[in-house]
């Protein structure tokens, strides 16, 4: 697949795109998602290449039957225009030339067309955007702000809005390599100038006062899903909105796109290469337009934060409402005057590890010496919490990774609270041990790596739940056939096998005397 964007708009629906298909194959299912995919970035113009006509004997039924199948399927997303070119590459036939092959053909060859073909678009009026690429401070006498206009246009005294802060300012000039510019359209890379003194950062968008972009950190959007690990609903992931950059979790899978029938299918992932509808909540308010409306300002990446592997693409549709209607209530107590009631630090011990590691046992022991001691604590354990709160979720991938969301913000309204929270979970895998201790301020989260090697946890196996996880009763069964991920660098690293529970909670209780917690 390949398409070219008009430069001198850069708007995506005047752009042009060719589909190859290969005669022998006909439309295959990534046909059909080369197609989704176009239509969804907003290409209306398409030419679908028959290629390899010289190994069907350039047979003109060959070429119908693909033209009639594909037009057919692609009849509902909505392209302006389809023109099927039957090519030859081998030797050129309707590539440059007309092919002595396939008389039969009367219309253009493929350059052809892609000379001729017409991209323009209707001249309209768009709001001002200039996304903030890098503010240029080259010394005391300049401060300039430097990025790519990504629609509308400037010029010198215009008022716009910086955005999320709202501040108005006035543009005191278009700084070029070339000299300065009487204004600034659509594509041009230029450094703006402030007639007042304000704070600008990487990330933020200038915008025309008449019209504002949208600001939410719950959004719609529609994913292409790249990588082989598939996309777990829940699961922290970087996103990168033009320059602006935060985490993401995506909260809900509305339906996953069928592409070879174009039908909504329900799904808890995706899978790679597949094209679903989400509910997104960002780290922070994202500024953007809808992809529909702005395609620089409403398009967006997802990165794996351990790999740094982009691992999605993604077009905004709009903001969720509710995320402008709830606020965040400011309460007279906070959690230094609970805690401090009690006497103590709060924080969230998190116990890690395979099954039958000793987690829940070193737990127990704590918090009984914890109370001896007059402490106020809580006991957060994985079996327990799947009687109540999470007793929606069973062992799959995606249910993990919402089960330790869950449980990782009821600890931190537990911390809220002034409490000594231990958390004994497996959580097997490092982005969710992460997601939690991105809840928590620096020093209310210690990771507890209770080491027990899985031959000794077989060997306990005080609920047989090895035996059947090795007999095939029990799937996704973690060290069995799901993986746990090895904590890289815990505050604390217990090993069981060496060291008896009882004491390994006195190891607990000493770093908790050193953290001043207790």
């Amino acid at each position: 697949m390949q398409y070219t964007r008009n430069m001198a708009t850069g708007a995506s629906n005047c752009d042009f795109a060719v589909l190859l298909v290969d005669a022998r194959a006909g439309v295959l299912t990534q046909t059909r998602r080369h197609a989704c995919i176009i239509s969804l970035l907003g290409i209306r113009k398409l030419a679908l290449a028959v290629n390899k006509m010289d190994l069907v004997d350039f047979d003109q039924a060959c070429f119908d039957a693909i033209m009639e199948d594909f037009v057919s399927f692609a009849a509902p997303l909505g392209f302006d225009g389809i023109t099927c070119i039957p090519v030859s590459a081998l030797k050129g036939d309707n590539v440059l030339k007309p092919s002595p092959a396939m008389r039969w053909y009367h219309g253009p060859t493929l350059l052809g067309h892609l000379e001729t073909v017409d991209v323009a678009q209707e001249e309209t009026a768009e709001p001002f955007r200039f996304p903030v690429q890098w503010v240029n401070r080259p010394h005391l006498d300049f401060r300039g702000y430097a990025g790519t206009v990504a629609s509308g246009s400037v010029g010198p005294g215009d008022e716009v809005v910086i955005h999320p802060s709202g501040k108005r300012v006035h543009i005191g000039r278009i700084v070029t390599a070339d000299g300065d510019l009487a204004a600034a359209h659509r594509g041009d890379a230029v450094t703006l100038t402030f007639a007042e003194e304000v704070d600008v950062s990487r990330g933020d968008i200038l915008a025309t006062p008449e019209a504002a972009p949208a600001i939410a950190d719950q959004i719609a959007a529609r994913i292409v899903w790249f990588d082989e690990e598939p996309m777990l609903p829940g699961r922290t992931y970087a996103i990168k909105c033009g320059c602006q950059t935060t985490t993401a979790t995506i909260s809900s899978l509305k339906y996953k796109l069928n592409v070879d029938s174009l039908d909504h299918v329900a799904g808890k992932t995706l899978e790679l290469n597949e094209v679903g509808a989400c509910n997104l909540s960002t780290g922070k308010a994202l500024v953007f337009d809808p992809y529909a409306e702005n395609a620089e300002t409403g398009s967006f990446i997802m990165i794996d934060r351990f790999t740094n592997a982009t691992v999605a693409a993604g077009m905004i549709e709009f903001g969720l409402r509710r995320a402008t209607n709830i606020q965040w209530q400011a309460l007279s107590i906070n959690k230094t005057a609970r805690a401090g009631l009690k006497g103590q630090k709060p924080c969230v011990l998190w116990f890690t590890g395979l099954s039958g590691s000793g987690k829940s046992t070193i737990a127990n022991m704590l918090e009984k010496r914890l109370h001896a001691i007059g402490r106020h604590t809580y006991v957060l354990d994985g079996d327990n919490i799947r009687h109540g709160l999470n007793k929606d979720l069973g062992f799959t991938d995606a249910d993990r990774v919402e089960n330790i969301r869950r449980v990782a913000e009821t600890a931190r309204l537990f911390v809220e609270a002034g409490l000594i929270v231990m958390v004994s979970f497996i959580s097997p895998f490092r982005s969710e041990r992460r997601m939690a201790r991105d809840l928590f301020q620096e020093g209310e989260f210690v990771e507890v790596f209770v080491d027990t090697p899985l031959e000794v946890c077989e060997e306990r196996d005080p609920k047989g739940l090895y035996r059947k996880a090795r007999a095939g009763l029990i799937s996704h069964f973690t060290g069995i056939d799901s993986d746990y991920e090895v904590p890289e660098r815990p505050e604390l690293s217990l090993k069981t096998s060496d060291i008896s529970a009882d004491a390994l909670a006195d190891v607990v209780l000493a770093e908790l005397r050193r953290r001043h917690v207790v």
